[in-house]
């Protein structure tokens, strides 16, 4: 069912003014994968901006979806994890959310495809509040991109089982965003649509010629091979050689393998090439969005929900931890009032999409928001920033690292007692520690207290202006490898 009657008789009391809102989330992009994806760089980033420092606080799927819809930190949210105990869908309170403050201000709400993980493991045919359309995979078959179950407004219904390629996932979510769109638009009330990809995440089935040994994404048919050629990149981090600066879980890992190599190379090309059809998605919905004569009042956000790792730091597949291929995402937006080819370099989150829309759509800033608005970097150059983002990360126990990310600096804690500390203007692959340098001594301090402030904050508090960095003693050397 889609909309119809629903909303023929629901009261609207939103402006005229305010304009659609529609956010397109891929599952562990990288920023560096971007270039794979023509049509999103030229009708988003282009027409639009595109955030060249843009971070997600917890390099996780479900804490870092929690803080897009929260616009808080994970410590704020509750969600610490994918999986309980400490995180999933269940530990999230949707009583105070985006989509009933948008609902509530006249909006209608939309969401399709992935969602937070463990949603429907309990619940399949739950539709959680503030939502006027639904239709979220659920369970486990979430990570199907044949076969995947999906909740269609509280009823059940499997695609794409016999593998039909016109039921390939993404390209399923696609053409039901554009349908979406086109039933919406005739509305005097905007629109909020959500649109969780699953690519370029790992998920079944298996296809003939995937690597042994390894998950992969599955490939839409037209796309296989597309970037079989294509080579790893192997940037100064990747099978980093020496790691006695790094805690102990990378210092655990071996140093990878000749076949370890050609696994992540496989696994990097269909990576690339499921998002081939994601860039197809995203070329339909700009058309549906021009078709229904909304495209230029539509905030439209492109971006993911953490990085990803292909061997950097001999991590061979995964991301939450500190490092830059896990943290850093794109980001791209265009709408209203936003000066096109714009490429502000200041330090943004996955905590301020929220403040983001709710600025938007005319509404004012929520006190429990972590984040604030980027609708004034979009439009122009701002006078003063933020310069920092809080890091978080941890697995199934909580939280067991904190951090904090500056234009100039990485410091961690480790909850097992590590540091870490990375100018990124001298190392900007995080390969040497400086926390035990004396030439940092005052940096770390500064950076140590600033942490401490930010690991307990909460709404304005996380976003208080910080005392400007000192700069390190001279002369500064790095450890040698």
């Amino acid at each position: 069912m889609l909309l119809g009657l629903i909303f023929a008789t629901a009261p609207v009391v939103a402006s005229a003014q305010q304009p659609n809102v529609v956010v397109l989330m891929t599952d562990d992009q990288t920023a560096d994968s971007m270039w794979a994806m023509p049509w999103t760089r030229e009708q988003i980033g282009a027409e639009g901006v595109t955030f060249t420092n843009s971070f997600v606080s917890y390099p996780r799927c479900c804490p870092s979806r929690a803080s897009f819809f929260t616009g808080q930190y994970a410590h704020n949210h509750g969600v610490l994890s994918n999986t309980l105990p400490f995180g999933s869908y269940d530990r999230l309170d949707t009583s105070s959310w985006l989509p009933l403050w948008l609902q509530a201000a006249g909006y209608r709400t939309a969401h399709l495809g992935k969602f937070l993980n463990g949603y429907g493991d309990v619940n399949p045919t739950e539709v959680p509040p503030g939502w006027d359309e639904w239709h979220a995979t659920t369970g486990r078959e979430t990570y199907r991109y044949w076969g995947y179950k999906v909740n269609e407004n509280g009823r059940l219904e499997t695609y794409g089982s016999d593998r039909d390629p016109d039921l390939y996932a993404t390209d399923f979510m696609s053409r039901r965003a554009s349908k979406l769109i086109e039933d919406l638009a005739p509305s005097d009330a905007p629109f909020f649509l959500s649109v969780g990809f699953l690519a370029p995440h790992t998920g079944g089935p298996a296809e003939p010629g995937d690597p042994p040994g390894v998950a992969t994404p599955a490939v839409a048919p037209r796309h296989r091979g597309a970037f079989a050629g294509e080579p790893l990149p192997r940037p100064p981090g990747f099978g980093e050689r020496n790691v006695f600066d790094k805690p102990p879980r990378i210092k655990r890992l071996p140093r990878l393998s000749p076949a370890r190599i050609d696994l992540i190379r496989q696994k990097y090309r269909q990576r690339l090439e499921s998002l081939l059809a994601v860039d197809d998605g995203v070329d339909g919905i700009i058309d549906a969005l021009r078709q229904a004569g909304e495209l230029e009042n539509t905030l439209l956000i492109f971006t993911s929900d953490n990085g990803f790792f292909h061997g950097e730091h001999r991590i061979w597949s995964g991301k939450a931890q500190v490092y830059e291929p896990a943290i850093r995402v794109p980001l791209l937006m265009r709408g209203p009032g936003i000066t096109p080819g714009r490429r502000p370099s200041r330090i943004v989150g996955n905590v301020d999409l929220a403040p983001t829309i709710l600025e938007a759509a005319g509404l004012p800033p929520r006190p429990e928001l972590d984040g604030r608005s980027l609708l004034p970097l979009a439009r122009g150059p701002v006078p003063r920033w933020r310069d920092y983002l809080l890091l978080e990360g941890g697995d199934r126990l909580g939280l067991d690292y904190d951090g904090i990310r500056t234009p100039r600096y990485v410091y961690a804690e480790h909850r097992a007692g590590p540091r870490e500390l990375y100018d990124l203007e001298l190392d900007p692959y995080q390969l040497r520690s400086v926390h035990r340098s004396p030439a940092y001594a005052a940096v770390r301090a500064e950076l140590e207290a600033r942490l401490t402030n930010l690991r307990i904050c909460a709404g304005a508090s996380c976003r208080a202006p910080a005392a400007k960095l000192p700069r390190p003693a001279l002369p500064v050397s790095l450890p040698r490898p």
